[in-house]
């Protein structure tokens, strides 16, 4: 039943999520505009429900700088302090309230990862494209990107099989506390763990 229930209060919470949060979504694109310029936005594909892509909307927080070659520096490299205090505060995220309202994305679920990682799922870890992916999940509220990828990624499995409203409730309420609280936040992920598709092919390369 709550599957069938879900979309609707998917929609409705996210209305309502936006019409609350349009003055820091305002602010926050004044402030990315002052600083970086234009475009505001971070649109990427990423894959949602069965696989299928969709484009993903976030706000900017990184610097569009190259080296000599004109390659992009690594993120680490484009990401300024100010950057790190929006992504820490999730401001970024707040524009995935539209993804929401459109049907590509739910409040809670698996987050929506890189089209290049879908090689790289085993048969368990790919029961997260069941479901719609969320804003945040159950992995986010377990450790986020202090996790590894295969904890992380049997979190979102987990997800798919016990999904309840009860589950999404206590997810909704302790992401709430996890960003007040700012627990669990990883300024430059990428130099805690690698991603997953290179994780995957160096532990294949070893054996």
């Amino acid at each position: 039943m709550y599957r069938m229930m879900k979309r609707g209060l998917d929609l409705l919470g996210s209305i309502m999520l936006f019409s609350f949060f349009v003055p820091v979504i305002l602010l926050t694109a004044l402030f990315i505009r002052i600083k970086l310029g234009s475009p505001i936005l971070f649109r990427q594909q990423r894959p949602g429900r069965y696989g299928r892509p969709f484009i993903i909307y976030k706000f900017r927080t990184m610097a569009d700088l190259y080296d000599e070659t004109g390659q992009l520096l690594p993120d680490e490299a484009r990401i300024s302090t100010w950057g790190n205090w929006i992504r820490r505060w999730s401001l970024d995220e707040l524009l995935q309230l539209l993804n929401v309202i459109k049907g590509d994305m739910s409040l809670i679920g698996p987050r929506p990862l890189l089209m290049r990682y879908l090689p790289y799922y085993n048969e368990r870890e790919s029961l997260r494209f069941r479901v719609r992916p969320g804003i945040t999940g159950l992995a986010q509220i377990s450790g986020r990107n202090h996790l590894s990828w295969d904890d992380r990624l049997e979190l979102d499995a987990q997800y798919v099989e016990t999904l309840s409203f009860k589950q999404d409730a206590v997810i909704l309420w302790n992401t709430f506390f996890k960003v007040i609280k700012q627990e669990d936040i990883v300024e430059n992920p990428s130099l805690h763990e690698p991603p997953l598709d290179i994780c995957r092919v160096n532990y294949h390369a070893k054996f």
